[in-house]
């Protein structure tokens, strides 16, 4: 069993400005994702939950300051980028970035080689990466487009999605996976991360604002984020809860 433990965490985010004082973001964390489990967190803009997945995967901007991430011991904050993703995490960003000049193709081998430790064999990886796009509806012809360039809100979402099937990671931290899709292309994701959670018996850490996906993605944890830290937990109930009053309970009990 893989176990995620963060404890205390603390998080300063540079300002734009390089003479301003960073800015205070995550104010002690406590949380745990093991192998198998769904865990979402949801509150209100601001809160501090892509704050809490950029410093999981090693974003330069985001310094912490207190606090511990380990992976199954080991700790993660010790490691570079690059070794993380080695590791066993994997972060589905909230706004995928395009690579002109890079294919997908050539992106996603290149992926796969150093997330593996040696290059696929060309003849597997052709029939890996085809199943995948087919089960994704996604047309083969985008993996000879450039890393996201031209593409819609869907289809760079679907793109990580494949990303995270292709390279099956450990724990997958998912920053806002549902936003921009529309009805078919949220249930063709959501399968996706069913799919990789089912075979791959992969933690999921799921960040969103609406509980629409979570319709299709069940949680086993809710956690609600307010100022930095995880005011309440608790199952797919408190999911209801907060469609229902929204965050108002929260914010004024941390006001």
């Amino acid at each position: 069993m893989t176990t995620l433990e963060i404890r205390d965490l603390h998080v300063n985010v540079a300002q734009t400005d390089a003479d301003a004082e960073p800015i205070n973001i995550l104010k002690g964390v406590d949380l745990t994702v093991r192998s198998g489990e769904t865990h979402a967190i949801m509150g209100p803009n601001g809160s501090g939950k892509s704050t809490l997945s950029y410093a999981i995967a090693g974003h330069p901007k985001y310094e912490v300051t207190q606090g511990s991430i380990t992976l199954d011991g080991e700790d993660v904050l010790e490691m570079s980028v690059d070794e993380r993703a080695r590791a066993g995490l994997f972060l589905a960003m909230q706004y995928p970035v395009e690579v002109p000049g890079v294919s997908m193709s050539n992106f996603l081998r290149t992926a796969a080689t150093a997330v593996r430790g040696e290059a696929p064999k060309l003849r597997t990886w052709v029939k890996e990466v085809k199943e995948a796009m087919g089960d994704l509806g996604i047309d083969p012809a985008f993996g000879e487009r450039s890393v996201n360039e031209g593409f819609s809100g869907g289809e760079k979402k679907r793109h990580e999605i494949l990303q995270l099937d292709l390279l099956k990671p450990k724990i997958a931290v998912l920053d806002e996976t549902d936003s921009g899709l529309d009805v078919d292309a949220l249930r063709v994701v959501s399968e996706g991360v069913n799919r990789y959670k089912a075979e791959e018996d992969g933690g999921i850490l799921l960040i969103t604002h609406y509980t629409r996906i979570l319709k299709y993605i069940q949680p086993d944890y809710v956690h609600v984020f307010i100022n930095g830290r995880i005011a309440e937990s608790g199952g797919a109930e408190l999911a209801d809860e907060l469609e229902a009053g929204g965050y108002d309970r929260f914010t004024k009990a941390s006001a």
